[in-house]
């Protein structure tokens, strides 16, 4: 005769009546923690927000890319950086002809001096500047000029620098003194280099290459680039000129004079040629040497 066993009800199978002892108090115990937590995350969000509103977005921090394939060698930065920095200003290195030395060192001197008040920046011919300088004739005192730089000149402390713009159709250029205790503050808008180491034909150019708005917004140069070399080429007024600009003394690469002149004058312009100049080796002299003497000097003050 064969035997039907039934198998025992576990706990979990049992109806809720019949669930007892510690499987019953285990699953009170789990549904108490669930309710407790649920309980204290709906209290953090209406505390959050307060008055109904809800919580203000706060943006997480932007983050900071460092390039690190550029060496600390290779930054580009002003004269008043630190010991990596690669550029020296032109007025530090002296002209090659019989003076003392003791002239030339005396002025770095007061020039480092002078540094270490104003920040003066790295710039190049073609740079658009704003200067800010002390007028006692000016509304606050102050006056305020933007313009391109056409021309730096002078050694030592008589370094200048001429600002050109075109201000109500009328050609406006000022001369400042690099080193002028009347300079309040000399600020880049934009960092650009051109084919031409002066720029004073833009004076016989048309004014729209001489024209910027004084409330231009800067234009940012990262450390870690080479400054960009603007290419262009300007177009120019009708002759005549205040110099012969298609001579080859001035060596212009920033002029179409194809638009201009005709080839008889171009062909002309060649006879007042100086082949021989090129093969001159007194007319330029190596300062490579130099540049680093006093460029350690002027880094050892400026860190002091």
């Amino acid at each position: 005769m064969a035997r039907h066993v039934i198998p025992k009800k576990s706990a979990s199978c049992l109806p809720e009546e019949e669930a007892s002892g510690p499987d019953m108090l285990e699953r009170e115990g789990t549904v108490r923690q669930g309710t407790a937590r649920l309980f204290s995350t709906s209290v953090a969000r209406h505390a959050a927000a307060s008055g109904g509103q809800p919580p203000k977005f706060v943006p997480p921090p932007k983050p900071v890319i460092i390039d690190k394939t550029q060496s600390q060698a290779s930054l580009r930065r002003t004269s008043t950086g630190p010991p990596q920095s690669r550029f020296l200003s032109p007025e530090f290195i002296p002209p090659r002809q019989r003076t003392s030395p003791v002239k030339f060192a005396i002025e770095r001197k007061d020039m480092i001096q002078r540094r270490k008040v104003l920040n003066i920046p790295e710039f190049y011919v073609g740079s658009i500047l704003a200067v800010t300088m002390s007028d006692p004739h000016a509304a606050g005192n102050t006056n305020r000029f933007v313009g391109i730089c056409i021309q730096r000149s002078g050694k030592g402390l008589g370094a200048t620098f001429i600002l050109r713009n075109v201000v109500d159709g009328q050609g406006v250029e000022i001369c400042y003194e690099l080193y002028s205790p009347r300079l309040r503050h000399i600020e880049i808008l934009k960092m650009e280099k051109r084919l031409d180491d002066n720029l004073m034909y833009l004076r016989d150019a048309l004014p729209e290459y001489s024209t910027f708005d004084f409330d231009m917004k800067p234009v940012y140069l990262s450390p870690t680039q080479d400054v960009p070399l603007n290419q262009m080429k300007v177009r120019m007024k009708p002759r005549p000129w205040s110099k012969r600009w298609e001579r080859p003394k001035f060596n212009i690469r920033g002029i179409r004079f194809d638009q201009c002149l005709t080839s008889e004058q171009m062909e002309h312009a060649q006879k007042w040629a100086e082949p021989w100049r090129q093969y001159d080796m007194l007319k330029e002299y190596d300062t490579s040497s130099v540049e680093e003497k006093i460029f350690q000097e002027v880094q050892a003050e400026l860190s002091k």
